[in-house]
């Protein structure tokens, strides 16, 4: 059985981490450099950066940070936040970063998908997915979950999957930074259709949350921001405490 990821996810605004409730009431969490360094040391699996204002400010990731991060660390790391041509693509990939995520651009012009697994490989490109409940349908949200779509989730995931990506990175606004644990309903229903791996996002908010998400939720990776910013939950203890619930993971 494939070994399970932990995923630390660093929210960026103007240079600093942030985490926010629900997509909002954003706050500082740190320096991305140093926090990036600590998870990579303690075990992490895979690093997620995330400039979430990139897209609305209509300016790109900061390359130069990327850089920075990637120096620090020795884990893979995953780009994302106003990346919208296989040019942009180019320049985060020779920054340092082994893959990126892209989720505005791909709902706009879905081609962008293809075109950029054609260029980079479908293990380079994650598809986001915000999602949200409205009135018992799961809607694409874009632009940082800021503008509703009439995309249906598990419609889009299928799509995004044949049309080349490798991974989805699917959150839930519901549940963002809620700490009631993940949306394993839907994240289990989407593992379940698509051939390729699905990354769990919001709502960690105990070691039991990531058992239940790999378990009921059938994810393949599970990624959190503030329990691990703010220090509620060591990573080498998650490790332990899942390794010992029996879910395969990777060594710490």
């Amino acid at each position: 059985m494939l070994t399970k990821r932990i995923i630390p996810c660093l929210d960026i605004k103007d240079g600093r981490t942030v985490k926010g409730v629900n997509f909002v009431e954003l706050r500082d969490a740190g320096d991305p450099v140093e926090l990036a360094k600590i998870y990579s040391d303690e075990g992490a699996d895979e690093l997620v950066f995330l400039d979430i204002t990139a897209t609305v400010d209509k300016r790109k990731t900061l390359a130069e940070l990327v850089t920075k991060v990637a120096k620090a660390i020795n884990i893979p790391f995953t780009v994302g936040g106003g990346i919208s041509t296989v040019e942009d693509v180019k320049v985060l990939l020779n920054a340092g970063a082994d893959k990126i995520s892209i989720n505005s651009a791909a709902v706009k012009n879905p081609d962008i998908i293809n075109e950029m697994a054609l260029e980079f490989g479908s293990q380079c490109v994650v598809v986001a997915i915000d999602t949200k409940n409205i009135d018992g349908t799961d809607f694409v949200h874009t632009h940082g979950g800021r503008k509703p779509t009439n995309l249906i989730t598990q419609e889009w995931a299928k799509e995004v999957c044949d049309r080349g990506a490798g991974e989805i990175l699917l959150t839930s606004m519901d549940h963002d930074g809620t700490k009631a644990g993940f949306a394993n309903e839907i994240t289990a229903e989407i593992s379940s259709m698509l051939s390729i791996p699905v990354i769990a996002s919001g709502g960690a908010g105990n070691m039991e949350h990531f058992k239940d998400v790999f378990t009921m939720g059938k994810a393949d990776a599970a990624l959190a921001a503030s329990i691990f910013h703010f220090k509620e939950i060591p990573i080498p203890d998650l490790k332990r405490y899942l390794e010992m619930e029996g879910i395969p993971i990777r060594k710490y």
